[in-house]
């Protein structure tokens, strides 16, 4: 009989979607806003879901959404690309169903933003008014923080850490790697793109090499000395791939003399440089590099000292430029990690904010939630949900103690698999209301 925690569990995270949509916004509606110009910045996750969400609050607002790309590829699910377990196109989607919504969609790049004559600028030479603006700009690299490395190496050292060619480069390096070669990743520090991802990334290379090149290993050489959901990855590497063992097929490289995070690399013979002066090298390496919000938040002026955009929780309006609103990965959002199912919710709230400021009502205080599987094996699944409130004062977002939680320590072989199945249906139905 399943654990009846594991089942409440996987029942919430089933949910989160669903309910954050419904229980945030409600159902479509006319305001005196009519015909108000509502410009998006960037295609992805929380750009997607903001302009197809402030349609559905009110089907008369005008929201045109610029994004450079007419593909989106997104870099949830991504990692089993790396073990071949899925396609990259599976991950791919258009933006037809924001269209059918009545979003007018710009293949086009935004250059910048005039912020005294409420305009957004775009390398095509035509310019977009705005009543209100959002803008969703992913992250960038601070590939000066790592010594030896920059852009231009990207090609031969991949990051990998937006999903598309760099995906299909470092999975390519793993086909080609000989039995017996070993497979180094640079995890990045805090704060960085969705906190499980290094890890699961590491779990489906270990997936990959147990089925193609046994006598091969994956190290994670990380500069933190804890990470997200570790108990639960370190259960599943033991179980799965002989952690700890002398035949390990992966192992974890932190918080003791051995270990440190990568500070220089040697491009040419592919080897990491920790802090403490270790050498590590790989037949295969990938490094993470730090990180900071993406390059438009940089050229927009929408950044301060921690590389970072801030922002007013309340309705994601920056704190540095009047009536533009920040979301996803490139805003402060204090304890609601970088994720694709946060740029949701906080998409979800920033649309629901605007249509209160537009139409001259209070802005209610919001609620947030974070949901997402990581898949370290075949038909194995760990899983982490939270729930986030606004503050009392209204300066932060902050967990509500004993919400959410992680995937039981003592879940079943039948549990894992139930696990991994909904791992499934919640991307579906994620990027369901994402994009459709």
């Amino acid at each position: 009989m399943q654990n009846i925690d594991n089942i409440r569990r996987r029942t919430f995270l089933k949910t989160l979607v669903a309910g954050a949509a419904v229980g945030t916004l409600g159902f479509p509606m006319l305001g005196k806003a009519a015909n108000q110009r509502i410009v998006v910045i960037g295609g992805g996750t929380g750009g997607a879901t903001v302009a197809k969400y402030l349609r559905r609050l009110d089907n008369t607002l005008d929201v045109t959404l610029i994004e450079k790309n007419a593909i989106y590829t997104t870099c949830y699910m991504s990692n089993e690309v790396l073990s071949g377990d899925r396609t990259l196109e599976s991950l791919q989607f258009n933006y037809d169903g924001l269209k059918a919504h009545g979003v007018k969609i710009v293949t086009d790049e935004v250059t910048g933003i005039d912020y005294d004559a409420g305009l957004v600028l775009t390398k095509g030479g035509i310019s977009y008014p705005y009543d209100r603006c959002v803008v969703s700009p992913g992250i960038d690299f601070r590939y000066d923080q790592i010594a030896g490395y920059s852009e231009a190496d990207i090609e031969t050292v991949p990051h990998a850490w937006k999903a598309g060619q760099q995906t299909l480069l470092l999975r390519d390096q793993l086909k080609a790697m000989p039995n017996g070669g070993t497979v180094v990743i640079a995890a990045p520090p805090n704060p960085y793109r969705c906190p499980p991802a290094p890890y699961e990334r590491a779990s489906q290379i270990a997936h990959y090499l147990k089925q193609h090149k046994p006598n091969s290993k994956v190290i994670i050489l990380d500069p933190k000395p804890s990470f997200t959901k570790q108990a639960l990855f370190e259960q599943a590497w033991t179980e799965l791939y002989g952690y700890k063992t002398d035949n390990a097929l992966l192992e974890w490289w932190s918080g003791d003399a051995k270990a440190a995070g990568v500070v220089e690399v040697d491009v040419a013979s592919k080897t990491a440089i920790t802090q403490f002066g270790d050498r590590v090298q790989g037949a295969v390496l990938n490094v993470i590099p730090p990180q900071k919000a993406g390059k438009l938040a940089f050229d927009a002026g929408l950044v301060d000292a921690t590389g970072w955009c801030p922002v007013n929780k309340l309705t994601f309006e920056s704190t540095l430029h009047p009536k533009v609103h920040v979301i996803g990965d490139a805003c402060m959002a204090d304890s609601l990690p970088k994720s694709g199912f946060a740029a949701n919710s906080e998409a979800k709230v920033c649309a629901s904010a605007i249509h209160a400021l537009l139409n001259g009502l209070d802005v209610e205080s919001p609620s947030f939630s974070n949901g997402c599987y990581s898949l370290v094996g075949k038909d194995y699944a760990i899983s982490v949900v939270g729930v986030y409130r606004l503050s009392d004062d209204g300066k932060l977002v902050e967990s509500i103690a004993g919400s959410g939680g992680v995937s039981s320590a003592t879940a079943t072989a039948q549990d894992r698999l139930f696990d991994a199945s909904y791992a499934y249906s919640w991307y579906n139905n994620f990027t369901q209301d994402v994009f459709r």
